[in-house]
């Protein structure tokens, strides 16, 4: 620019528009602070990324077979990184101009009204999803911890465990931004990293004492069973990249001008994230299902069993990082409702407004929990059904709208083979998904 001079596309994005949208923009959790730093986007990044998903990954793989499984999970892991590249880069894709959220890149590509309803309800669907599934998690994994060190408890319900877990996501939920969630979040990493290594380890341990009497084949032995087991493992594989969905709303938080932009930090972080989750997912993955064969459950660590306080405390981290995952994939959704509440139904502003609505939904996403707790199911179900699009190929797509690369170039081929890919697990993950829940839910008993 002339003069030398700096845009601040910070003060731009908070002081653009009406005066009610500024005001709106220093209120809404996404953009009310952006002082984040690098490494925080490295560990937002690693706690949406290394949750629930890590944990069915052993199960996905007795359900594909061994070589099938960690090709899926390789191929998982680039083309999301190749995507979440191009979301980092999309963020400014306009100078001078952010896209602070998914739905506003989506309205640039596609059109103010069709670009908000081709990402809004699949946005919302990965955010309220995950909340449901980790509020299944996190009871799962408090039930679990008790289960092994107090023996007497083994016959509480699962369902009670599930209302503790709301009832401290409805104190967390009340944290009022983004960055304010930083120690939460950070906690959150620091936890999924280590029970990570406790089940690599535990697994290891036991799968070289036993693993001669293990059966390593598929699940089913049926060819229906085994095309319905493969289609489920998609959709666990595919919810074990979710990060994406919040991808933009992280980079919001980060300080940005013309000379200091903010895809610079933003991918640094994105870059250690990616590093940590592929030794997580690769060696959870690999030791979970050489320790137990086709007899992995659907949540490795309700497995293992020994050390038992190992086991236990490992279990105990789970249900902290869920806590705090929990509201990593939660804000942006908190975002788009007091944005909704304020705008549309013209409520004002402040912390009754907040109290009422978030509790409302932290409510609502925990009594579906209890009516449904099928981890396995709900990770192939959502996995497919949304995670696939937020994450595979709607990025991909909007790149190819507005980047417009050139037919046949790395960028144009690199996008159709994530779409077409995407598409697919889209279309079939569900199905496999939905089948697990029917199976599950013929020997359950609500709130049981």
């Amino acid at each position: 620019m002339a003069n030398g001079a700096i845009v601040d596309r910070d003060h731009q994005a908070q002081t653009g528009g009406t005066g009610q949208e500024a005001d709106l923009n220093k209120w809404l959790p996404v953009t009310a602070s952006r002082k984040a730093k690098w490494w925080y986007s490295a560990f937002h990044n690693v706690t949406a990324m290394v949750g629930a998903g890590i944990l069915g990954l052993p199960f996905a793989i007795s359900q594909l077979g061994w070589i099938l499984g960690i090709v899926s999970i390789l191929g998982s892991w680039l083309i999301t990184f190749y995507s979440l590249w191009q979301l980092v880069e999309l963020h400014e894709a306009v100078p001078g101009k952010r896209f602070d959220r998914y739905h506003e890149l989506g309205q640039h590509a596609f059109g103010e009204k069709l670009g908000y309803w081709i990402v809004v309800p699949q946005q919302a669907c990965v955010q309220a999803a995950t909340t449901i599934v980790y509020s299944v998690t996190g009871g799962k994994s408090l039930k679990k911890f008790f289960d092994l060190l107090v023996p007497s408890a083994n016959g509480v319900r699962q369902t009670y465990f599930i209302l503790i877990f709301s009832c401290l996501q409805l104190v967390i939920s009340q944290t009022p931004n983004f960055n304010s969630l930083k120690g939460i979040s950070l906690l959150a990493a620091v936890m999924s990293i280590c029970y990570s290594l406790v089940a690599f380890v535990a697994s290891t341990i036991r799968g070289s004492h036993n693993h001669n009497l293990i059966t390593y084949g598929v699940r089913s032995h049926s060819t229906g069973g085994q095309i319905f087991d493969a289609l489920n493992a998609l959709g666990t594989i595919a919810f074990a990249f979710a990060a994406h969905s919040v991808a933009l709303e992280i980079q919001a938080t980060i300080p940005s001008s013309s000379q200091k932009p903010s895809k610079k930090p933003m991918w640094r972080g994105c870059l250690w994230a990616y590093i940590i989750v592929a030794f997580c997912y690769l060696s959870v993955s690999i030791s979970g299902f050489w320790a137990f064969g086709n007899a992995v459950d659907d949540d490795i660590l309700v497995s293992l069993e020994k050390p038992r306080l190992l086991i236990a405390i490992a279990n105990l981290m789970v249900f902290f990082h869920v806590l705090g995952s929990y509201q990593v994939f939660a804000m942006p959704l908190f975002d788009l409702l007091e944005s909704f509440l304020v705008l549309k139904l013209h409520f004002t502003p402040g912390r009754a407004l907040r109290l009422i609505g978030r509790s409302t939904y932290v409510a609502l996403a925990g009594f579906i929990a209890m009516c449904i707790p099928f981890f396995g199911g709900l990770l192939g179900f959502f996995g497919g059904l949304v995670f696939a699009s937020t994450s595979f190929f709607l990025p991909c797509i909007i790149w190819l709208v507005i980047q417009k690369p050139k037919i046949w170039s790395f960028h144009w081929v690199a996008s159709w083979v994530s779409i077409i890919l995407g598409v697919m697990i889209a279309v079939f993950a569900p199905i496999g998904g939905l089948r697990q829940i029917i199976v599950s839910a013929k020997t359950y008993k609500i709130f049981s």
